[in-house]
């Protein structure tokens, strides 16, 4: 040992030794993800108590600890802290949220929207799901899906409630005596009446169901939500409300919408006016509500060199069509397919081209739609019957062989 070192290498020991006691090792009973963009971990349940860490979205924790809505997690630094269930994601939902990433990826845009105000970007179609994107006032995203789903809570699936304590039988110190004098005899039931037989017979006529009608209680509505999935300059993708998105096509344009809601829109074709470019435009609109699908109308703008303004080549109204809406305009003659519902509820592919005049329709093949990814929603975090069998004994044992395994080393 260097003389005079002693002190200052004993100064470092210690602070180290003490920076890995702060560690939380408790061992592991589950693994989930943050959720938000930021999550805030605190020292205690309560929510006034000191904050141990802040993580960031999709960041791997290890969960330590049940206390019914709220969970103990450990960062990867070894800072344990409590947070809510809601704002944890499942391995199994950061899977999906991947998945869903990578479809929006390959999946064509159906037009730029941009955000009327601050935007929260969430992982699942609900409002109480996390959110982990914040998109700015005048935003701009690239539209690629949309759904629509009950305003419900998001399931959430929490530990098991503790078994209810057992009841300790109170012993009486005297018995009741037994009466000796039995209980009076039962009347008689009476008798069924003479025509008991014809009362029995169904009746006939409409004036029963009629009176059902009438005192039935209408069952309550469910208000449902219409959600848009997003795409976002840098590569993520996510669900927002689609009432806070307003595609960005020019106001030339828009002024056609006559109240309808503009679902998707493309380019389709550069005009040279004197000294200003226009394009022509092909849109979809559906009516003001919620509905299943993403367009009811459709129509194809061309700018008009002798009017100096917009004008219809072609509307159909009274449709039912839905995502996605493909264009190509690589060629002389642009084309773009949409996917229509028949009368029969079948779907249908149609092609249309432009040869800069008038909208054709020159393909018409039946369609088949991508198996939809399942609405089970997947576990949310392990249970505490899986915590059991992971862990595998008491706490008292786990203890135990942890103490034996120091003495052996």
């Amino acid at each position: 040992m260097i003389p005079g070192r002693k002190g200052p290498l004993f100064a470092v020991v210690l602070v180290l030794v003490s920076c890995d006691s702060q560690r939380d090792r408790t061992p592991a009973l589950a693994q989930a993800f943050a959720g938000p963009t930021t999550l805030t971990l605190r020292q205690d349940l309560s929510t006034k108590s000191p904050v141990t860490a802040t993580v960031h979205h999709g960041e791997a924790l290890d969960i330590l600890e049940y206390r019914r809505r709220l969970i103990k997690v450990r960062t990867a630094g070894g800072i344990a802290g409590w947070t809510d269930t809601k704002q944890l994601l499942s391995p199994e939902q950061m899977a999906d949220l991947r998945r869903l990433s990578d479809l929006a990826l390959s999946s064509p845009s159906q037009g730029v929207a941009s955000a009327f105000e601050m935007l929260n970007v969430h992982t699942e179609p609900s409002r109480t799901s996390p959110s982990f994107v914040q998109i700015a006032e005048g935003g701009k995203v690239d539209v690629v899906g949309h759904k629509v789903t009950p305003r419900t809570q998001a399931p959430t699936t929490l530990p098991p409630p503790p078994p209810p304590k057992p009841r300790v039988p109170r012993h009486r110190t005297k018995e009741r005596g037994v009466s000796k004098i039995p209980p009076p005899p039962m009347p008689p039931a009476p008798k069924p009446p003479a025509n008991w037989l014809e009362m029995s017979k169904p009746t006939t006529g409409s004036e029963e169901p009629k009176k059902d009608a009438a005192n039935a209680v209408p069952a309550a509505s469910v208000h449902m939500d219409d959600w848009t999935l997003i795409r976002t300059k840098d590569g993520q993708a996510g669900w927002v409300l689609s009432r806070m998105l307003a595609m960005s096509i020019p106001d030339d344009v828009a002024q056609y919408a006559e109240g309808r809601r503009i679902t998707s829109y493309f380019p389709m074709g550069k005009v040279q006016d004197d000294d200003q470019v226009k394009y022509n435009y092909l849109w979809t609109t559906v009516r003001s509500g919620v509905e299943n699908y993403e367009f009811d109308s459709w129509r194809f703008f061309i700018w008009s060199k002798r009017h100096h303004r917009y004008e219809t080549a072609y509307v159909q109204r009274d449709v039912v069509g839905h995502y996605p809406v493909v264009v190509d305009t690589s060629k002389e003659e642009p084309t773009f397919t949409l996917i229509l519902e028949g009368d029969d509820g079948s779907l249908r592919k149609k092609t249309f081209t432009f040869n800069g005049y008038r909208v054709s329709l020159v393909d018409s093949v039946p369609h088949v739609a991508p198996s939809q990814v399942t609405d089970k929603q997947p576990r949310m975090l392990a249970t505490r019957a899986q915590v059991e069998t992971k862990s595998g004994s008491s706490w008292y044992a786990s203890l135990k062989d942890r103490l034996t395994k120091l003495l052996h080393r």
